[in-house]
């Protein structure tokens, strides 16, 4: 009797997944039993992609259980390869079996789309990399960003096989617009997660638990020879999450360890557990390490980005935390639901008074350019470069979220 193996999930509140069972043989040739709701419209579709991924394989002998809740083909593909690659050491009875391949499912065009350094990234929505119902729709609630989790939401079983969903998901799910965003393992494990996600268009990569700049060096170093080895080069970004007392005395170096860096993040809730305290809400006990989060982010010229809040119902309290954090100096957190997007993006917008503010800059900043003049000045008070820029993104944000009209100069001029 050969190793028996299993990948996928199933149970009642199971969706848009499917349960692998994998028994190699060494006789009998290819055996499937597939037990799905769907299978009468889609069961010959199902059997045809599983008889091909294991023809990719070259495995000639094995008996297989699909307990199908309607997986889309990405799903299945990678549920099948997981279990095929998790049977390695049964795989060395027979012969001409080929594992170190990749069954890689068409990449959508848009899905090789790169993104700005300097884009918004006010929201990142996180999802779990080993749960396919949650990516399928998760474009259209339009967060600047989605992260496909291989860490703390992925149980330690079962983190293998989720690479496998991550990656085909890269590559076959449409999240419409949103930056496609990874975060990876906690060094040193995270490197070979590096290996599923490279070369497959993701945008930025998160680091968690980062320590030092030692750690980006790594992360970069293999990055690169991953790109070179496929023959690809485009843009990969770094975010790294600061999430220990020894991240925020290092965040300084951390942030300025590489020039693919555009954010720097916060973990509180590991963050606390490591100063041997309680998160509150008043938030006291966090207060130096996000302020070392934001002035080590702007010292460095990147994106300071806030931790997540975990209570989902409470929209009044997001709001409050997501004013303290605009207060901070934070562009943007963490979102663990949907549903807080909206709030994140309207209290990270500027507000009226801000919009106001920032045109009298500009429309100052403008004027005196227009004159010649080396300085710029706002009744009595001198602008120093620093705050036009500042201005001049606060309008440039106004416009994209459509709370100031791309020709206000024009129409106030008249």
């Amino acid at each position: 009797m050969d190793k028996i193996v299993t990948t996928g999930n199933k149970g009642k509140t199971v969706r848009s997944d499917c349960f692998v069972t994998l028994e190699l043989t060494n006789k009998g040739g290819i055996n499937i039993e597939l037990q799905s709701k769907v299978g009468k419209l889609f069961g010959d579709s199902i059997l045809e992609l599983c008889r091909d991924v294991f023809a990719f394989f070259d495995i000639k002998n094995a008996n297989i259980k699909i307990e199908d809740s309607g997986a889309l083909p990405f799903v299945l593909a990678a549920r099948f390869e997981a279990a095929i690659k998790m049977s390695k050491q049964a795989l060395t009875l027979q012969q001409n079996i080929e594992i170190d391949k990749e069954y890689l499912l068409d990449i959508l065009p848009e899905n090789q789309n790169h993104t700005k350094k300097d884009r918004y990234r006010r929201s990142r929505l996180y999802l779990p990399g080993n749960s396919p119902k949650f990516m399928l729709n998760a474009g259209i609630h339009h967060s600047d960003g989605i992260i496909l989790d291989l860490e703390d939401s992925v149980a330690h079983d079962k983190k293998y096989e989720a690479k496998f969903l991550v990656r085909n998901a890269l590559r076959q799910v449409n999240f419409y617009g949103a930056e496609r965003m990874v975060r990876i393992n906690q060094l040193p494990k995270g490197l070979d997660d590096l290996n599923y996600i490279v070369p497959n268009h993701v945008n930025l990569i998160l680091i968690p638990k980062c320590e030092s700049a030692d750690d980006i060096r790594q992360i970069n170093d293999k990055i690169t020879q991953i790109l070179e080895s496929e023959d690809k080069n485009y843009p990969i970004y770094l975010m790294p999450i600061i999430e220990s007392a020894l991240g925020v005395v290092n965040a300084y170096q951390i942030a300025t360890a590489a020039d693919n860096m555009v954010a720097l993040a916060i973990g509180l809730e590991d963050y606390t557990a490591d100063l041997g305290t309680q998160r509150t809400s008043k938030g006291h006990e966090t207060f130096f390490a996000r302020s070392q989060v934001v002035n080590a982010a702007r010292a460095a010229k990147i994106q300071p980005i806030d931790s997540v809040f975990s209570d989902v119902s409470d929209m009044d309290a997001l709001r409050d935390v997501v004013l303290e954090s605009k207060s901070l100096g934070f562009d943007g957190m963490g979102c663990i639901h949907p549903r807080q997007i909206g709030v994140i993006h309207e209290y990270y917008a500027p507000n009226k008074t801000e919009i106001e503010k920032a045109k009298r800059i500009v429309w100052a900043f403008d004027e005196a350019t227009k004159k010649g003049l080396g300085v710029v000045s706002l009744g009595s008070k001198m602008i120093d470069p620093p705050v036009v820029k500042r201005a001049q993104r606060t309008v440039e944000m106004a416009i994209d979220i459509g709370k100031l009209a791309k020709d206000w100069k024009e129409k106030e001029n008249g």
